[in-house]
């Protein structure tokens, strides 16, 4: 065996033994891929050398005099990626790559051949924790103090779960007559027990606290019975002042699971899709009221795996923009902290959702 592919194997093993799960073939070839590809960024050495190998040989000069091994690190490479995306030793020599391009193409073919070999949900999973934020929880820095950490059973359930590992223990739910899925769909839309509410109401608020920061005008839980028929309904859990619309925005914030029935068939094909079919509902529901009452509806609207809608993204994308502006900071930086902030409270909740619902096995 190669020294490269036991250091691979340990790699198993070491993760294992410190996170407390034991990962499938296929959850482990998921956690190799890059953050934004879904995975846990745990690279595979006997892979990503060959591209390690290529870019830094030709971008020292010295390939040209190294070319029978740069010859056979190309043949390793092109071995591992599409047909399409082969190179060759004469345009790396001329013109040397960077490895994060290279690596960039392992990621494609893995994550294809991840996505052709899984079920319609394990595909809607994929999909949307691939989708653009929807990582940036493992990238923040765990802090007690801000409230950025997730216990160690919270993290362990957290990456069962992203990672599509059997999370139900093969329980019934404690707290409704329903049974648990594998892939832990039931428990985080589960009405039963608050935990839904609670992720919602923890959601609001970091957009709230976030909004004021920035020094922008904000209420909480605006729009009952201010228009003439005295509709009860509430289409702003965030209503924003005239700041970036011309008009109030009303955000509606909801939380979707991309592996609903209703939706599954679309998320399971095009990545966010669910969140674009909550974001049409609530448009249908809320629009209405709005109009009369002068507000723009804004569904601000997240899958459970962290991918946000696209009207929620430019939302955050103008929050960010103002924050940056008044921290004195690069915007990706602020943006960055707002998605990740968001998603850890979201994994978070989900993650306690799985657990609060997991009968003990005897």
């Amino acid at each position: 065996m190669q020294p490269l592919s036991m250091i691979d194997i340990v790699a198993v093993k070491v993760f294992s033994e410190c996170t407390g799960v034991d990962t499938s073939d296929t959850a482990w070839k998921q956690a190799q891929l890059s953050l934004s590809r879904g995975g846990l960024g745990l690279r595979s050495l006997s892979h990503h050398s060959s591209a390690a190998y290529i870019s830094s040989i030709c971008s020292s000069g010295f390939g040209s005099k190294s070319v029978h091994h740069l010859s056979q690190a190309v043949e390793v490479f092109n071995n591992l990626v599409f047909p399409v995306e082969a190179i060759n030793v004469e345009s790396v020599l001329l013109s040397p790559p960077i490895q994060k391009t290279l690596s960039s193409k392992f990621d494609d073919h893995l994550f294809n051949n991840l996505i052709t070999i899984s079920s319609l949900a394990d595909k809607a999973r994929l999909l949307s924790i691939s989708s653009p934020h929807a990582s940036a929880w493992l990238s923040v820095t765990p802090s007690e103090g801000l409230g950025l950490h997730l216990d160690p059973p919270v993290f362990q359930i957290a990456v069962k779960w992203w990672l599509g590992l059997d999370t139900s223990e093969g329980s019934q739910c404690t707290l409704c007559p329903g049974v648990l899925d594998h892939l832990g769909h039931h428990a985080v839309t589960c009405k039963y027990g608050g935990d839904v509410v609670s992720r919602h109401n923890k959601i609001r608020n970091i957009l709230v606290e976030t909004c004021r920061r920035a020094h922008i005008g904000v209420q909480v839980e605006v729009g009952n019975n201010l228009t003439h028929d005295h509709n009860k309904t509430r289409p702003a859990d965030i209503l924003l002042s005239n700041c970036f619309l011309g008009k109030p925005a009303a955000l509606d914030v909801s939380i979707t699971s991309p592996l609903n029935p209703l939706t599954l068939l679309e998320a399971g094909v095009l990545a966010k899709s669910a969140a674009q079919v909550t974001e049409a509902r609530k448009h249908q529901a809320n629009d209405p009221k709005c109009s009369e009452l002068g507000w723009v509806c804004v569904p601000m609207v997240a899958e459970s795996y962290g991918a946000w809608g696209d009207e929620a993204s430019s939302i955050i994308s103008s929050i960010a923009s103002r924050l940056a502006t008044s921290t004195c900071k690069a915007k990706s930086v602020v943006l960055n902290d707002i998605y990740g902030r968001l998603n850890v409270h979201l994994v978070r909740a989900n993650a306690t959702a799985i657990l609060s619902r997991i009968i003990p096995l005897s």
